[in-house]
């Protein structure tokens, strides 16, 4: 029988792992030995073949030879062929059930939806935990085939797939525990609500990139779609509402929440962003990816109230009510200005006259002087300059150096400056 064209996972499986560019390394389960069959094998006696096959890009649109296989597979337990070129199950199913202790199957970027996964095919992937199917636009009707034949799955990565329904299975998935279906298009929650239904012990959601417009469920409903979920992303989502985010407090064991990006968030400073958001969680203890210690908590519920104690009270989110129960009703804080001060009035002394004068200590010495002269008719090159400090200790300084900034001396208000003439 004709071999579909192209390379086979063996051929390539041969030349990647070979002791020619593979170096061998001693240690159990490092190198597999294979006698020579009387033909004669095109392959060498021993490959190094480690547990973790990466055969990535490698051009792989069917199996080779199942015998080969076997004898060189037994104790693989994870297997990349993301971004080949197959597009038949059978082929896949080919490879999968001679590799007995497979629990993790990456099948990303290829063109699987060429194909029909039967059930009889699918029955060899029965013991992965693992499946990522990313970019296969693998149709629901094959998720619905694998879940039937894959009773211990506990991950599965659906994203990229250009998704704008979910389909329900009609088996529950009672094992799956994270399911990554990023990238797609799923914008309606009651599309997402299938998800709840179809894997009802859920412990990690991640919906980032599919611009989701609303959670549109009861608290009662969502309480009961999610029970058990621990983790969900709503990064670059297209939540608009506060509703949305009050609703995730539904979600009864709910502990992470990623949501950056989302369009409700953006006229919004970073520091205001977060705080309002961990205000409104209180069981979250990870937001963003970053841990949420006990005293941001507290800073950010007292953030909170002050955000919106101007608000109209029938304005104010019910979350506010519950925090002046909690802290009581505080006050604003002080606004105070640590920007530099840009001017200084000061007392100029010149001979037996004073006069108060308004400077700008942003400019220089030679700048000053030039202030000066105007009001003590002297040229600046014979003026003897003279700062005065009421509260310094060390008494007066001579400002002497003229591309000195005024700044730098900490000029105040009610400073004295001192300009007499130069002995000649």
């Amino acid at each position: 029988m004709d071999l579909p064209s192209g390379r086979s996972f063996m051929q390539v499986l041969c030349e990647k792992y070979s002791p020619e560019n593979f170096p061998y390394r001693r240690g159990p389960g490092m190198g597999v030995h294979v006698p020579a069959t009387p033909q004669g094998s095109p392959m060498k006696d021993r490959l190094n073949l480690p547990s973790v096959l990466v055969l990535n890009s490698c051009g792989i649109t069917c199996a080779g030879d199942e015998n080969e296989i076997a004898a060189f597979c037994a104790h693989v337990s994870e297997l990349d062929l993301s971004d080949n070129k197959l597009e038949d199950w059978h082929e896949v199913s080919k490879i999968v059930s001679n590799v007995p202790h497979l629990e993790f199957l990456n099948l990303s970027s290829n063109p699987l939806n060429l194909s029909v996964l039967e059930r009889t095919c699918a029955g060899s992937f029965a013991g992965i935990r693992k499946l990522v199917l990313n970019n296969s636009k693998a149709s629901w009707e094959t998720v619905h085939t694998i879940l039937q034949e894959l009773p211990d799955l506990e991950e599965l990565f659906l994203c990229l797939n250009d998704y704008k329904t979910v389909s329900c299975s009609p088996v529950c998935c009672h094992s799956l525990k994270l399911l990554h279906i990023t990238d797609n298009n799923l914008k309606d929650w009651t599309e997402i609500r299938k998800l709840g239904i179809m894997f009802p012990s859920l412990d990690t959601l991640v919906l980032a990139n599919n611009y989701l417009t609303a959670i549109e469920d009861s608290e009662d409903s969502l309480a009961r779609l999610f029970p058990h979920l621990r983790s969900i992303s709503l990064h670059k989502s297209g939540l608009q509402c506060w509703g949305d985010i009050d609703k995730l407090n539904s979600f009864p064991k709910l502990e992470e929440v990623r949501l950056l990006g989302i369009p409700l968030l953006q006229p919004y400073t970073n520091e205001e962003r977060r705080k309002l958001v961990i205000a409104r969680l209180p069981s979250i203890n990870k937001l963003n990816g970053s841990v949420i210690l006990e005293g941001e908590r507290e800073d950010s519920e007292r953030f909170f109230i002050r955000y919106y104690m101007d608000f109209p009270q029938e304005e104010a989110p019910f979350r506010y009510h519950e925090l002046v129960t909690k802290y009581g009703k505080l006050e604003k804080l002080a606004v105070v200005d640590l920007r530099p001060q840009s001017s200084a009035k000061v007392e100029v002394h010149f001979r037996d006259q004073v006069e108060e004068m308004t400077i700008r200590l942003d400019q220089t010495v030679a700048e000053l002087k030039k202030q000066l002269k105007a009001l003590v008719q002297l040229p600046t090159s014979n003026m003897h300059v003279t700062y005065f400090d009421h509260e310094a200790p060390f008494g007066p300084e001579e400002m002497k150096y003229n591309s000195r900034a005024l700044h730098s001396y900490g000029i105040r208000d009610g400073d004295k400056i001192y300009v007499d003439s130069k002995a000649k």
